[in-house]
């Protein structure tokens, strides 16, 4: 069974910085892509970022690019994101996707 496990939310001052970490287990971790949503309260979960764990190919949101940062570590079955400059719009649930499996999410609040 495939199990993602994220860390590292909280809470921060608009202008400061998280990372966030996904630990993946149950699957072969290089074959798939990883990805971070985000679900704000009362709105629609929305794609954050992705990266591919065969080749390091990286996507990020409109809303994201230029002040998050996804990586891995393969070694640790690990997906980072770097998240700087945060923004009180950047509050969020934060969860992490591969194929049609989640995690259970980690809370990041931004206070302006």
């Amino acid at each position: 069974e495939v199990q993602l496990v994220e860390s590292g939310g909280g809470l921060v001052q608009a202008g400061g910085s998280l990372r966030l970490s996904c630990v993946v287990s149950g699957t072969t971790f290089d074959v798939y892509n990883i990805a971070w949503f985000r679900q704000a309260p009362a709105k629609e979960r929305q794609g954050v970022s992705r990266i591919s764990m065969s080749d390091g190919a990286t996507y990020y949101s409109e809303a994201v690019k230029g002040r998050f940062t996804i990586s891995r570590d393969n070694a640790k079955n690990t997906v980072f994101l770097q998240m700087n400059s945060l923004k009180p719009e950047d509050t969020a649930v934060y969860y992490c996707n591969t194929v049609v499996f989640w995690g259970r999410g980690t809370q990041v609040t931004v206070s302006s």
